[in-house]
């Protein structure tokens, strides 16, 4: 936007009726920029800074607690606060509450609590653990992950008040990190795919994916190393997650039926737990080495990187309100 028009009219033109049109012109051009400005910002700010919150695990108070802040890294709370170890918070759809996992009864058992830190509530009861929640869009059902059936750590669901636990995998392969897609049709998940002559610790990890019921099970990544912490983007269209790329941990997406993958971070440092921002332009994840991580978000067309917390220790497992 030229702001030399108004210059030029005042030298050139002599009638003060000239002036008062081209003083209007000027007023409509300042109006439009100003308009075009803040809608600008407003695109930006959508989902990102306006009413958007965080929730992570940190042991800045020298236990594991679910923590909340704004988009930012600001108003940070703790909500759970509790001696034991609380885990892999999940929103609900609605924003109300917060599921997650934790000790504080000696075994791992899933919890829900609202998320200004009130009405906890105990949702499993099993003597082997239960943990990593995943809360349906409609809100209605949880997915977790339990070793209960004593083959291996399997994927089950529940109503969101506990009841109703079935399995929807029963194998010896280890799973983890359950995530609904946005229509609740389908659910994403890791399994370990070891190889008989593999010794090491975390194997061969894929992505893979099957229907809300269990069935249809498809395999979704092939690439050397572990892939976990999958996240369907909100239009359902692509998938975030990490995995290792030569010695670390990287963040990568692919489509969601594993097209076109590619390695969005490309770090020296730990990469890992990616989560979407609401209008898919954004992954907040985990970032560090050498057991001192942070929060950080990053811009998945920019690559822009901006770091949330700033804490020795743990902050991790971040999630953004739906």
């Amino acid at each position: 936007m030229d702001f030399r028009t108004d210059k030029t009219i005042h030298e050139t033109v002599g009638s003060k009726q000239s002036i008062l049109m081209g003083k209007i012109k000027v007023s409509i051009l300042l109006l439009i920029f100003i308009s075009c400005k803040e809608h600008r910002k407003g695109k930006l700010d959508d989902g990102i800074l306006s009413n958007s919150e965080i929730a992570f695990v940190t042991d800045r108070d020298g236990n594991s607690e679910i923590y909340i802040m704004d988009a930012n890294g600001g108003n940070l709370r703790n909500i759970t606060k509790n001696d034991s170890l609380d885990f892999s918070p999940s929103w609900s759809y609605d924003g109300e509450r917060l599921y997650f996992y934790s000790k504080r009864e000696g075994n791992a058992e899933i919890y829900s609590i609202k998320s200004d830190g009130n009405n906890l509530k105990r949702l499993t009861n099993n003597h082997s653990p239960d943990v990593l929640p995943d809360v349906s869009p409609d809100g209605n059902t949880v997915v977790f992950m339990s070793e209960r059936d004593s083959l291996s750590r399997n994927v089950y669901v529940m109503n969101n008040d506990g009841t109703n636990v079935r399995p929807l995998t029963q194998n010896k392969f280890y799973e983890e990190s359950p995530n609904w897609s946005a229509t609740g049709q389908e659910i994403i998940f890791t399994r370990q795919l070891r190889d008989s002559s593999d010794t090491s610790h975390a194997a061969n990890g894929e992505i893979h994916i099957m229907g809300s019921d269990g069935t249809n099970v498809q395999r979704l990544t092939n690439k050397v190393g572990y892939d976990s912490g999958a996240r369907f983007s909100p239009d359902g269209k692509r998938i975030a997650f990490y995995g290792s790329n030569e010695g670390t941990w990287d963040l990568f997406i692919m489509n969601s039926d594993g097209t076109n993958l590619y390695n969005l971070t490309n770090d020296t440092i730990e990469c890992y737990s990616p989560d979407w921002s609401s209008d898919g332009r954004w992954l907040v994840y985990t970032a560090g080495s050498k057991g001192n991580y942070n929060i950080w978000k990053i811009n998945i067309e920019t690559k822009e990187r901006i770091q949330l917390t700033n804490t020795k220790g743990r902050n991790e497992s971040p999630v953004w309100k739906k």
